[in-house]
């Protein structure tokens, strides 16, 4: 049995590439090796779909405490295409970041775009590009070598992800065909101490989530991944699904849950013991003229900023907070100035990483428990209207 509350177990539940180093409850904290450093985990990724995060530096996201990027197979594959990024260099030098990159295999943006699908068998997925409209097809080697030759440190398989309230009948299809997917890819060549991770599918629905944690938990991946989840279904019936699901993956290998950025929802998928995740929601969010706060959500466009000299929070130490008032952020945000926008998403992402890395300093004091309670109470506002 695992030790309890924070206490150091490093001879247990190790692979070759991840340790878990201290537990609190179901929440872990370890460390994952790849190509080009080490991952501390819990950790969040900040999405950078298409070779960057939106508008920020390299540098800059680094200095907020970012440790891995997450890119996108899909957008990588139509501009510039994987050719011309493993001609220049391979992803890294490609885009400036020389720490850890994920790349997802693509499969969410073409099932999640369904109406520009033109067929789907037992060898892949035919549609059209969101790009031009033209015809392409990925398939599970084809997916598996566009990865290789981007040079990601993580590959994500290839997988049918389903909205929430897809018909039984679909959400069996999508489990069938991600676990034949998965292994073709398992054994699939790879980019130099690239590391595969499997993607369990089935919803909500227990007995299709089971299925597909066994098949998938079975192959020889380096990390496993919870997909299909937070598409849509009500926020308690995910985190019910978590709770089961995140320990029934290997307890060595890392657990990923895709798709997963608001600050509430990190703190309660850590407790049910994932150890990454990531979402376009902080930056995404930064660009509606919204900040992520102790207080809740705060609203720049609301007037009662107008004259507001406070930082964003108090407690940041972000560029944005570091300098600048709610009103000088209102002001940019209202005159759709594009600093604005950046400062937002610098706030944005340290908020979420910053409290990433708190959760994680809880779980190695063996405090998770508490820090956890303390910070959902803090977090329990609603967002500000716009006024």
């Amino acid at each position: 049995m695992a030790p309890a509350g924070g206490r150091r177990f490093e001879h247990e539940l190790a692979s070759m590439n991840f340790r878990v180093g201290a537990t609190d409850g179901a929440a872990r904290a370890g460390t994952l090796a790849t190509a080009h450093g080490e991952i501390r985990t819990p950790a969040f990724m900040p999405v950078g779909t298409k070779a960057t995060v939106k508008s920020l530096h390299p540098d800059e996201v680094r200095a907020l405490g970012a440790q891995i990027v997450l890119g996108n197979t899909y957008h990588l594959h139509f501009r510039p295409g994987e050719e011309v990024v493993e001609n220049l260099g391979g992803i890294h030098r490609f885009s400036g970041w020389d720490g850890p990159i994920l790349t997802d295999s693509g499969g969410y943006q073409v099932f999640s775009l369904r109406d520009t699908i033109t067929s789907l068998d037992d060898d892949g997925v035919t549609f059209r590009s969101v790009y031009d409209g033209s015809h392409a097809r990925f398939t599970a080697a084809g997916v598996a070598e566009m990865q290789r030759r981007l040079g990601s440190d993580i590959a994500m398989c290839l997988d049918v992800c389903l909205p929430a309230g897809a018909p039984r009948k679909e959400l069996e299809r999508a489990v069938r065909l991600t676990a034949l997917w998965a292994v073709q890819q398992a054994g699939a060549p790879r980019a130099p101490n690239q590391l595969r991770f499997g993607i369990t599918q089935g919803g909500t629905d227990v007995e299709l989530r089971r299925r597909s944690l066994e098949e998938i938990g079975a192959l020889p991946f380096d990390g496993f991944a919870l997909g299909g989840l937070a598409v849509g279904e009500e926020k308690q019936e995910m985190l019910d699904c978590v709770e089961w699901a995140a320990p029934a993956l290997p307890a060595e290998r890392p657990r990923y849950f895709m798709g997963i950025g608001d600050p509430v929802g990190i703190l309660e998928v850590v407790a049910r013991g994932i150890d990454m995740f990531d979402c376009v929601l902080p930056t995404r969010t930064a660009r509606t003229g919204s900040a992520l706060t102790w207080e809740g959500r705060v609203n720049l466009r609301n007037a009662r900023h107008r004259a507001d000299a406070r930082p964003l929070d108090e407690e940041c130490r972000c560029p944005a907070c570091a300098r600048f008032s709610r009103a000088y952020l209102r002001h940019l945000v209202t005159q759709r100035e594009v600093l604005g926008l950046r400062l937002l998403s610098l706030h944005n992402l340290w908020f979420v990483l910053d409290l990433t890395a708190r959760a994680r300093a809880a779980i190695e004091r063996g405090t998770f428990s508490s820090f956890r309670r303390d910070a959902l109470a803090r977090l329990a506002h609603l967002p500000e209207e716009e006024q």
